[in-house]
């Protein structure tokens, strides 16, 4: 399951950095880069800063294949974007709770700090987003009033207070990734926003 999730919130990424990019009228090569660096973006950044190289998509041909049907899904069905964007959106969603625990996870395994674990899960599920939306030429989504990274840290704090009661691992995630899925999806519903600063 929890790789089924992996393969979906990939998925979902890519193709919603190959909308992006189509938004922006980009040639097919733009396309499926910033496709690409939406999905690959972050768990790539987690890997060079934790050491684990060649980083997991070049070791794993399974995730480029995956982009690449996601960046042929997008070419396919770009005309009905607006149909599309509930779907993307709740796969986006998923995708952030189960990137989440995947960084969680690999800093726990090379016995990092919990503050550290959690900001590796945070990179992981924001990072693509992040890279995509510089290349796209936007101020990231994480960095406006957006309740997103956010998220991502609640989840990893949820994460490691239920570890300390003994759980299994099965129910750990599903507890965590259900947390961070409904809060996003509560946050948008309810239009939760941080508050945005000005200098005067």
């Amino acid at each position: 399951m929890f790789h089924l999730l992996d393969i979906i919130g990939t998925l979902a990424f890519a193709m919603s950095g190959a909308l992006t990019a189509m938004s922006k009228k980009m040639d097919p090569f733009g396309v499926f880069i910033i496709a690409f660096v939406t999905a690959a973006g972050g768990g790539t950044l987690r890997d060079v800063m934790i050491g684990h190289t060649p980083v997991g998509w070049m070791l794993n041909l399974e995730y480029v294949c995956i982009i690449s049907i996601a960046f042929v899904l997008a070419l396919l069905f770009r005309k009905r974007f607006d149909q599309l964007r509930t779907s993307l959106f709740l796969f986006d969603t998923i995708g952030l709770g189960v990137f989440t625990l995947i960084g969680l996870e690999k800093g726990i395994n090379i016995g990092l700090h919990p503050i550290i674990c959690i900001a590796l899960g945070t990179m992981t599920a924001c990072f693509g987003g992040v890279t995509r939306d510089i290349l796209c030429n936007e101020i990231p989504v994480i960095f406006r009033k957006e309740i997103y990274a956010t998220i991502c840290i609640l989840g990893g704090g949820v994460f490691f207070v239920l570890r300390k009661f003994g759980l299994e691992n099965d129910i750990l995630y599903l507890i965590t990734s259900l947390v961070i899925i409904c809060v996003r999806l509560m946050a948008v519903k309810w239009k939760w926003y941080l508050p945005t600063l000005e200098h005067q």
